[in-house]
């Protein structure tokens, strides 16, 4: 397995899924996940999700900048994820830092155990 490649395709298929359909991000949190959105904590898939589909706009897009990932304990992974954020009708887009802890399934693919997002304010 090469961590970069699953840092990569795991990015690609997170920030897609995100920009079309949020709620279909649910599949890659557990009940042990947790999300610090922008220093707010949210615990479990479903509060997840919740958070992700209540945010105050429905359209956006995400562009990647940077992408760099650490292998972690017990087969896990860090990856760190920098980028610019265009919301629908906005002119300027929003300059963003995103942290992911990935964790092995016994299914042989990768959940997000931890999650924290950050707007970066100039």
């Amino acid at each position: 397995m090469d961590p970069d490649a699953v840092a990569k395709a795991f990015v690609e298929h997170y920030y897609s899924t995100f920009d079309a359909n949020r709620a279909g991000l649910a599949n890659l949190y557990q009940d042990s996940s947790m999300l610090t959105f922008e220093g707010q904590k949210i615990q479990g898939s479903q509060n997840i999700v919740a958070k992700l589909t209540s945010l105050p706009f429905q359209q956006c897009q995400h562009s990647i900048t940077t992408v760099d990932c650490q292998p972690s304990g017990a087969g896990g992974m860090l990856v760190f994820v920098s980028g610019n954020l265009q919301l629908a009708g906005e002119q300027h887009a929003l300059k963003f830092s995103q942290m992911f802890h990935l964790m092995p399934t016994p299914q042989g693919s990768f959940y997000v155990l931890n999650d924290i997002f950050r707007l970066n304010y100039a």
